[in-house]
């Protein structure tokens, strides 16, 4: 009798719940490059919901997400806040590089597994040996080697330079301008510039008697917005050459689309059409119906959080087991192409793609008007 009602409370109870995971995502969700941020964010989300949806999946994932204003300061407290819960396994980090310099020794010191998903500065990676500190995406010296290449082969021969004073506009400025000399451009003018700058009058005043062929802008959308814009009120014609700070639908809305026309800008990865895991992302993303476009950086937020529970499922909720198994990453299929990492847990990205603003959106260049010379850059 006791064995038969054993069985009838084995058979009626219910199926044990997953344990819940979490992993955070920490970027820019306000401010000025807060489009870029809610893309990520919505990427890393998109990633979560759909390992939740998979009954083969281990656990149930929870994201948590983290605003870090793309303020070392800010970024700094929340990364100090989502390392010291112990809770959570593992973080997607960040998109600016003042910020993701400040708080690589944070995950070291707490031992929480960090894969960056957008900030660019080399030494994120390569300026310590932090085990924890991982990135999915390529670094500045990809993009300026190919920029600088790229302009210089258009027949462009003389630059002014504008960059933001952190850590990202004078790490652009460096590798562009070392590149740019090495394919025989010329550097007649660098002006550096805080991040919060209005007017810029002084310094397009001065550019403009100088006659560049190029402005070259390193920093982000908003001050892009600004110099671009003002550029046209002084009327000076040379032409607009971004980094993949500018590379946002923010920075076409925020001028204009007739002003943005022709600008360009450079960002590491294939477009997100042509990659592998492009189409499924794609039709994914707008079936959650996000308010906010992934934007150019959201794949790579996706990729990074789902190698992060790829870990977990392998290995359980460990902060030290994930981390090792992040850093034997190699040649794993992701959407944005295979991943892996050198021996700073570095992604080896050997494309960056060619961007062009060509009504009122950004185009890979040599789907464009401007590549089959229906259309013409400033001063070709």
């Amino acid at each position: 009798m006791l064995s038969a009602s054993a069985s009838m409370i084995l058979v009626s109870a219910p199926v044990a719940a997953k344990d819940v995971v979490k992993i955070a995502f920490v970027g820019p969700l306000t401010g000025g490059v807060s489009a870029i941020g809610l893309g990520g964010r919505n990427s890393a989300d998109l990633a979560v919901q759909l390992r939740n949806a998979d009954p083969k999946s281990k656990y149930t994932y929870q994201l948590v997400t983290q605003d870090d204003e793309c303020r070392p300061n800010v970024g700094v407290q929340v990364a100090t806040k989502v390392a010291a819960d112990r809770h959570i396994v593992a973080g997607v980090t960040h998109f600016c590089s003042a910020v993701a310099m400040g708080t690589v020794g944070v995950y070291n010191r707490f031992g929480m597994p960090a894969v960056v998903w957008g900030a660019v500065l080399p030494e994120i990676t390569y300026a310590n040996d932090f085990k924890e500190v991982h990135r999915v995406n390529g670094t500045m010296i990809n993009q300026s080697e190919v920029a600088a290449k790229f302009v210089t082969n258009l027949g462009y021969k003389k630059w002014a330079v504008i960059h933001d004073t952190t850590d990202y506009g004078k790490g652009h400025n460096k590798y562009f301008s070392e590149f740019l000399k090495k394919n025989g451009g010329t550097v007649i003018s660098t002006f550096g510039v805080t991040a919060d700058q209005q007017d810029f009058t002084t310094e397009l005043t001065k550019i403009r008697e100088m006659k560049p062929d190029v402005i070259y802008f390193g920093g982000l959308t908003p001050l892009g917005v600004r110099i671009r814009t003002q550029m046209d009120k002084l009327g000076i014609k040379a032409q607009f050459q971004g980094t993949s700070g500018v590379m946002s639908d923010a920075y076409v809305q925020g001028v204009g689309a007739e002003l943005a026309e022709g600008s360009l800008s450079f960002l590491e990865g294939a477009p997100l059409e042509k990659l592998p895991g492009g189409k499924f992302f794609s039709e994914k993303y707008q079936q959650q119906k996000y308010s906010e476009p992934p934007e150019a950086y959201g794949p790579f937020a996706f990729a990074a959080a789902n190698l992060i529970m790829d870990a977990v499922e392998k290995v359980g909720p460990d902060r030290k087991k994930v981390r090792d198994v992040l850093n034997a990453t190699k040649d794993v299929d992701t959407i944005i192409g295979k991943v892996t990492f050198d021996d700073h847990r570095q992604n080896v990205v050997p494309l960056v793609t060619k961007y062009v603003v060509d009504n009122g959106k950004w185009v890979v260049w040599e789907d464009s008007a401007y590549a089959t010379g229906k259309k013409k850059l400033a001063g070709l």
